[in-house]
C-alpha cells in the first residue's frame, strides 16, 4: 500500500502537536497560502518577461533578415537590373489601387487576312470582327472568301 505522502511531499495527512493556538496556526496558514501565490505570481511575471524577450529577439531576427535580404537585393539591382527584375517577388497586386488603362487610341491595328480567318476559325463574328479591326463588314466577309496563299 502505498502513503499519501508520497505524492504530496512535506504533507503527512497528521497533525503536528505545538504549543500554539488556533489562532497562531490559521496566521501561519494564511502566511504559507500568501507565500505560495507570490511565487505563483512571481513564477507568472518571469514566465511573461521570458515570453516578450523571446517575442522581441524573434521580431528583430525577422527584421534583420528582411534588411539583409534588401541589402542583398539592392547590391543585385546595382550589379545586374536584369537578374534583380527576373528574381524580384511579384505579388498579386495592389488592391486599393485603380491602374489607369493604357491608352491604345494611337496604336496601329495590323489588319492580316489569314489573323482574320484565325480569328474567325476560332469563332469570332463577321461583325465583332468588323468591330475590332475598324473595318466593314462587307470588308471581313471578303477576307473570309479569300483563299489562303501558297507559300511552297
Amino acid at each position: 500500500m502505498v502513503d499519501k505522502s508520497w505524492s504530496n511531499t512535506g504533507t503527512t495527512g497528521f497533525r503536528i502537536r505545538t504549543n500554539e493556538s488556533p489562532e497562531e496556526r490559521e496566521a501561519e496558514r494564511a502566511r504559507a497560502r500568501e507565500e505560495r501565490a507570490r511565487a505563483r505570481v512571481d513564477t507568472m511575471a518571469e514566465r511573461l518577461e521570458a515570453r516578450a524577450r523571446a517575442r522581441e529577439e524573434q521580431a528583430a531576427k525577422r527584421e534583420r533578415i528582411r534588411q539583409e535580404r534588401r541589402d542583398a537585393e539592392a547590391k543585385l539591382a546595382l550589379s545586374d537590373p536584369h537578374k534583380a527584375a527576373a528574381q524580384r517577388r511579384r505579388g498579386s497586386g495592389r488592391k486599393d489601387i485603380v491602374r489607369e488603362q493604357r491608352d491604345t487610341s494611337n496604336y496601329a491595328m495590323i489588319v492580316d487576312a489569314g489573323r482574320i480567318r484565325m480569328l474567325a476559325a476560332r469563332g469570332a463574328s463577321v461583325a465583332s470582327l468588323a468591330a475590332v479591326f475598324s473595318l466593314t463588314e462587307d470588308q471581313i466577309a471578303e477576307a473570309l472568301r479569300e483563299a489562303p496563299e501558297d507559300h511552297g
